[in-house]
């Protein structure tokens, strides 16, 4: 279990993120949404390591990750999916996949094409094994870095803006890749503007407003929420 307890952050005297928790089970899909200036983007890279906390507590499986930097996490099993672009575009697709493979100490030559063949396959992206990082489309691009992010065996995967930049039947792709990863066992926390695609793979969401939680619980629980109708969503937003 991913635990966040207690998290601030300030920048100068403006401060950001007031009170900040969430917890995050394997195989659970968690939202983290908000207005923009909720603080939901710094809450979300405290965790990833991105940002500093001021205070508060982050542990996996009781492990406290919060001095920890980025890399750390990652060995420790924090996948991170940025919003960014991050494929190397002069390497292929097998390449990409590979450096992470490269670094796995638990397998030897064989096992990792092995493993790259089984994490082409299960992203369905074997088609495309040798062709540049620069020639995919959005929806390739993404399951591209996210079959190199599985590469390091996560426990959790954290996606920020997966939505972001894809045409509308990658959406549809991502959102069963999501699904997919929640078979998988892996816990995945989920940050993004596009609200009825986040929320409509989500068990449970988190909404932020001025620094802190104003709601948290499922979706269906959310949408009847009164106060995140009048700070977030609206009267008229349906799933």
């Amino acid at each position: 279990m991913l635990v966040a307890t207690g998290l601030r952050k300030k920048y100068k005297q403006r401060e950001v993120v007031k009170e900040f928790g969430l917890t995050l089970e394997a195989g659970e899909v968690v939202g983290l949404l908000g207005p923009n200036g909720a603080g939901k983007t710094t809450c979300f890279y405290m965790i990833v390591g991105l940002v500093e906390a001021d205070a508060g507590r982050i542990e996996l499986d009781g492990r406290d990750l919060t001095a920890e930097p980025m890399y750390a996490r990652a060995k420790l099993g924090v996948g991170y999916l940025p919003q960014e672009p991050s494929v190397f575009r002069k390497l292929t697709v097998a390449d990409n996949i590979r450096l992470v493979l490269e670094l796995r100490e638990d397998l030897d030559g064989a096992a990792r094409e092995k493993e790259l063949a089984a994490l082409l396959d299960e992203l369905q992206i074997t088609h495309v094994a040798d062709q540049l990082g620069a020639s995919l489309s959005g929806g390739e691009r993404r399951r591209c870095e996210i079959a190199r992010a599985l590469a390091a065996k996560p426990r959790m995967m954290l996606l920020d803006e997966p939505f972001a930049g894809v045409d509308p039947i990658s959406v549809g792709e991502i959102q069963r890749i999501v699904t997919h990863l929640k078979e998988r066992g892996i816990g995945v926390l989920i940050t993004d503007h596009n609200v009825r695609e986040t929320l409509g793979i989500c068990d449970r969401a988190y909404i932020l407003a001025e620094g802190g939680v104003l709601a948290q619980g499922a979706p269906d629980a959310l949408l009847a929420n009164p106060d995140v109708r009048r700070v977030y969503l609206g009267e008229t937003f349906r799933l």
